[in-house]
Order: structure tokens, then sequence, then C-alpha cells
């Protein structure tokens, strides 16, 4: 059974940061794209950033230069470290399977884990 379970979310102020981690089991994970998506609320699903299977790193031109994406193989996690956070970066993020690493198409995906920027 494919899991993906989050840890990482919560509240922060404009400007802080937070590091999400998606813990992936059930399947080949070093084998598959993986991405981050982010629902606001009224909105719809946003692609936020994927990792390839090779490791070439995507980002949506919202959060470029501010947010990284990570992977570790040996523990099958993924990760998002989030910085210099805005209230527009306020969603529930999700971690997810990509059919490709620079889109929001996937196959399976996690809970929600809610990320607020509030001050």
């Amino acid at each position: 059974e494919v899991q993906l379970v989050e840890s990482g979310g919560g509240l922060v102020q404009p400007g802080g940061s937070l590091r999400l981690a998606c813990a992936a089991s059930g399947f080949e994970f070093s084998l598959s794209h993986m991405i981050w998506v982010r629902q606001a609320p009224g909105k719809g699903l946003e692609w936020v950033s994927g990792v390839s299977i090779l490791g070439s790193t995507y980002y949506a031109d919202s959060v470029k230069g501010r947010f990284t994406i990570s992977r570790n193989s040996a523990k099958n996690t993924l990760y998002l470290q989030m910085n210099s956070l805005k209230t527009d970066d306020t969603a529930g993020y999700y971690c997810a399977t990509g059919l490709q690493p620079n889109d929001s198409d996937y196959d399976k995906r996690s809970q929600a884990t809610q990320v607020t920027v509030s001050s």
C-alpha cells in the first residue's frame, strides 16, 4: 500500500521558515518523480515544486528562490524547505508522486498539512 505521510506544517510569521517532510512507503521512491502541490482556501490545486528521478528540481515562479525541494532516497523522504514565507503561501500542502516533476498531475497524494503564514 502506497503511503505518503507529511509532517512539519504550522503557523509562522511572514518572513519565517518551515520545513515539510514527506515519508514514503509502499512503492519505489527512488524511481518516482515527486512533487509538492498546495491548495489555498477557495482556490484550485497549485503545483509548487518537483524533483525528478535523476534529482533535477523545478519550482513555480511564485516560490522560486524561496523554497527548496530535496529527496533522501536512503530514508524514502521528500522535503520542502520554505524560507521567506509570505501570507500568500498559506495553504494545505501535499506531497505526491508526480507523473512528471514539473506539473501538478499526480498518482498518489498525501493528506494535507496546513501551513499558515500570519502575523
